[in-house]
């Protein structure tokens, strides 16, 4: 991958503005249809070396706080940051807890200090960096000595069943974009840290019927936010064909949703 190509995925990834917009108003009804959020995030908690002691931990796109609270009972004597792009995210989370300090911020530029931070932890908001370069350089700068960064994020194949099948009916955008999993595996070889662990790890989900799939991505802020997206509402015809095609992957459990998850372990080393 060179810089033209990191540039052109860049350009086809959400604005980070309406990321936030998005995920602001889906702040209340996030945690109730976050089951792949909270399978991640423990998957992600369970890959964390186990000797940690950190004196001070970031929630990097910290979300409803639900794994703030998590880190808090885990690090019962560190002090812990809870970051999130959408302030009705922060919103929400303040008032539960979890977190000595609740900041608004951008995974791209960490209002943080250098060397200030044990572990990052970031699950499931990476996705929607469009410089995921910056990201990791961020953390690095961030990160003490000896500090690990760890995150889980999505990658090409994720809602494949939901992107062909409407590609079937109209070939439009209607699907969020995701980076190739050798994009993480060169951006993370290249950003200074020591990659201790990287894969990616597919989590199925089986709905019923297609709505509940959709408006479950709705409930979450992480329907269709790329550019190109169709704009107004989508007509019943179009509706109709969807629900025809995504027949054709129906299993005995139900329509499945593929999530590709990417789960990294990165160490500060100097």
């Amino acid at each position: 991958m060179n810089d033209l190509s990191i540039a052109l995925l860049a350009a086809g990834l959400p604005d980070k503005r309406q990321v936030a917009v998005s995920f602001s108003r889906a702040a209340a009804s996030y945690d109730s249809v976050a089951e792949l959020q909270r399978a991640v995030g423990h998957e992600l908690l369970a890959r964390l070396p186990q000797d940690l002691n950190p004196q001070r931990w970031l929630d990097l796109g910290s979300g409803t706080g639900y794994f703030s609270r998590e880190l808090c009972q885990r690090y019962a004597h560190s002090q812990g940051l809870a970051l999130d792009i959408a302030q009705g995210m922060l919103a929400y989370a303040r008032p539960l807890g979890g977190a000595q300090h609740f900041i608004a911020g951008d995974a791209e530029s960490l209002p943080l200090q250098s060397n200030s931070c044990d572990v990052i932890f970031s699950s499931l908001a990476l996705q929607w960096c469009a410089d995921f370069r910056g990201v990791l350089s961020e953390a690095r700068r961030v990160l003490k000595p000896g500090g690990v960064l760890a995150f889980a994020s999505l990658c090409v194949g994720t809602l494949h069943e939901l992107r062909d099948s409407w590609q079937a009916v109209d070939g439009q955008v209607h699907v969020n974009r995701f980076r190739e999993f050798h994009a993480y595996q060169q951006l993370c070889a290249d950003s200074g840290l020591q990659v201790l662990s990287l894969h990616n790890q597919p989590h199925v989900l089986h709905y019923p019927q297609v709505r509940q799939l959709t408006h479950e991505l709705k409930a979450l802020g992480a329907h269709n936010l790329n550019p190109g997206r169709p704009e107004g509402l989508t007509g019943r015809a179009r509706i109709q064909g969807l629900v025809a095609a995504y027949e054709a992957y129906r299993q005995p459990l139900g329509l499945p949703a593929t999530y590709q998850v990417v789960y990294g372990i990165l160490e500060k080393t100097q």
